[in-house]
């Protein structure tokens, strides 16, 4: 193990955010029958662990480091080309090198990670020291697909993370605002909107039950990084002057609209408890779908924040002339001193909460609200939980 590296913290949290990582871990050992699959992180001086499913106590967990000069990664960084054998001892190059008799290996495969830069950040590798049996062709083209999923998300990851900070320097300078919009808009929705459509598309040709689930957790990881940066998007648009554009029209299908966000949020967080009552006129005048986006943003707060195992209640009726939303979750209170603060950008309930999106969520929620002339209030305590009310005139 090397001792004196650099601070690898930033690449392994990148790989760790993509939720798609430990199934595709799972994926290339049954694709391989190997019992060690990972993800490293490979410059040219240092060779350092990200992810691991490891079932031979092989002895890496992520942020490990082994040193580059003894791994086959060394080589792969070098000339960016696969390496793969079954059996070591009976190969005509590996059965001398240097790396399996130094680790004990007899089966291996190592697909390069390369993102759309053309950078070269490491591999997707699998390891055994019992030899394997499996289709090689079939195992690259696989595992370079898996590789290829890696380095999109990593793109998508390092794009929004460079857009985030335009956006905090442009909001501290107040210029490029514009620019940022239109990057935004385009860089990082085109690419996303690529992955999601592969993903469906996949889904719709594979029947393989595992296989399913994998590209079930990269459409739902798209879907979600999508949010954000439609979330981004808006705080962009408030910023530049006018608020959240609103565009209200009378709808007669509110109620089945707020049906299908509640399905959609029940699908996206399968393990919460959703419980809903609606009783929604027709006829009313509003913007359907910034209401849904409202709905959608106040529900994820709450999941959240919330208590695991409680549930989430959403009520959505008229009172008088105007539409009441509420979401309630149980959980640990909001300090009162907290929440006066809690509709500002970047803001996050400090207490019993994961540090999920950019704490935007509740601003966009409160902007959508002022937008239909309404408002958003919350109470928070330990013996009723928390609630947001929004009232909005319609």
């Amino acid at each position: 193990m090397h001792q004196d590296a650099p601070d690898f913290s930033a690449a392994i949290a990148a790989v760790q955010k993509i939720e798609s990582v430990p199934l595709i871990l799972e994926m290339v050992k049954q694709a391989t029958g190997m019992r060690f699959a990972a993800v490293a992180r490979v410059t040219d001086r240092h060779w350092v662990t990200c992810a691991v499913d490891d079932s031979i106590d092989f002895g890496l967990i992520p942020g490990s480091h082994l040193e580059l000069e003894t791994t086959i990664c060394h080589e792969i960084r070098q000339n960016r080309k696969p390496v793969i054998f079954t059996q070591a001892s009976s190969h005509p190059l590996f059965s001398v090198h240097h790396t399996p008799q130094l680790y004990g290996l007899e089966s291996y495969v190592s697909i390069p990670i390369v993102t759309a830069d053309g950078q070269f950040f490491g591999t997707l590798c699998a390891i055994d020291p019992a030899p394997a049996s499996f289709d090689e062709s079939t195992v690259l083209k696989t595992m370079g697909l898996y590789a290829q999923l890696i380095a999109m998300n990593l793109d998508l990851h390092k794009d929004l993370l460079a857009s985030g900070q335009a956006l905090e320097d442009a909001h501290e300078v107040g210029v490029l605002r514009e620019q940022f919009v239109a990057v935004l808009a385009h860089d990082l929705r085109t690419p996303l909107s690529a992955v999601r459509l592969s993903a469906e598309l996949l889904e719709t040709r594979v029947n393989e039950p595992n296989n399913l689930k994998l590209i079930r957790a990269v459409r739902q990881s798209a879907v979600r990084m999508g949010v954000l940066i439609e979330d981004v998007l808006d705080f962009a648009r408030g910023e530049l002057g006018g608020g959240i554009p609103i565009k209200p029209v009378v709808t007669d299908t509110l109620q089945e609209q707020f049906e299908a966000v509640l399905t959609e949020l029940r699908v996206v967080h399968p393990c919460a408890v959703i419980l809903d009552t609606l009783s929604i006129p027709t006829g009313l005048n509003c913007d359907p779908g910034r209401l849904g986006q409202l709905l959608v943003n106040l529900v994820d707060n709450a999941i959240t924040h919330g208590a695991k195992g409680e549930p989430v209640v959403v009520h959505i009726h008229t009172v008088g002339q105007s539409l009441v939303l509420s979401v309630h979750n149980r959980g640990v209170a909001i300090p009162e001193a907290v929440q006066p603060g809690l509709f500002h950008p970047f803001k996050r309930p400090e207490v019993g909460s994961r540090k999920d999106g950019l704490g935007l969520g509740l601003y966009i929620a409160n902007e959508i609200c002022a937008g239909h002339r309404g408002t958003l209030e919350v109470t928070s305590n330990d013996a009723h939980g928390t609630e947001f009310v929004a009232t909005l005139p319609c």
